[in-house]
């Protein structure tokens, strides 16, 4: 079934999905990580891709940017192709001094400044988590190759800390709250599948730290979201 913002036919859609917001980044996960991988839907130019790992089916597929864009897509995956599994790839900004620029965040659970729960008319708070099998199984793939992490709660925010009106330090009261990160997915991600009674994980990758002002180079910003990708392909 095609629906608006998706042209893949039905079954070209795997039931695990890797979610970046960067249509480049689900290319080059297609081109680099993927075997006999094939576009199935480029709507908008928001590209979606399908072929194996390891020999089980993969789709990669981008999300734009925001709340809004990133629920759109999960909202059609799950209801009308029957997707299972979504694990977002994303970047962020980290909310801690030792988080080196590369290193990843696994996000147990995220807050929001978004309005995207009110939807579910709930009296109080959501708030929304992983799903536990997939994050103790990324926690034991980071252990065993190595990679440095950090988990924790994540800050989704509608607003790009840097063109925040309310001034460059908005994210330290979300800090001391707890947040290790902020990105503006993950908490639309979380709470969109477990609407839909589906998996979601979201492992993010930092290009650059809040506190001390590190960041990824420009020369580098695809080359380090290899260990983040490879992460997230172990939990296929």
């Amino acid at each position: 079934m095609t629906t608006p913002h998706n042209r893949a036919a039905p079954g070209e859609l795997a039931p695990f999905i890797l979610a970046p917001g960067d249509p480049l980044r689900a290319k080059l996960v297609a081109e680099k990580f993927l075997t006999g991988a094939k576009l199935v839907t480029d709507v908008r130019s928001i590209t979606g891709y399908t072929g194996s790992y390891n020999g089980k089916p993969v789709s990669v597929m981008a999300t734009g940017m925001g709340s809004p864009s990133a629920g759109i897509y999960l909202y059609e995956w799950f209801r009308f192709f029957n997707v299972q599994t979504v694990v977002r790839i994303g970047t962020c900004g980290g909310f801690r001094a030792g988080q080196s620029p590369g290193s990843l965040i696994l996000a147990m659970t995220a807050s929001t400044d978004s309005a995207w729960a009110r939807q579910y008319k709930l009296d109080g708070t959501y708030s929304p988590c992983c799903d536990p099998g997939l994050f103790l199984k990324a926690v034991s793939v980071c252990g065993e190759k190595s990679i440095p992490f950090t988990a924790g709660m994540v800050f989704s925010s509608d607003l790009f800390s840097e063109y925040n009106a309310a001034g460059p330090d908005g994210w330290k009261p979300w800090a001391a709250m707890g947040a290790v990160a902020q990105d503006m997915e993950t908490y639309a991600v979380y709470s969109t599948a477990a609407a839909a009674g589906r998996k979601a994980f979201s492992i993010l990758t930092v290009t650059d730290n809040c506190v001390d002002g590190r960041s990824v180079p420009d020369d580098k910003r695809m080359e380090c979201l290899y260990p983040m990708i490879e992460t997230a392909l172990a939990l296929v």
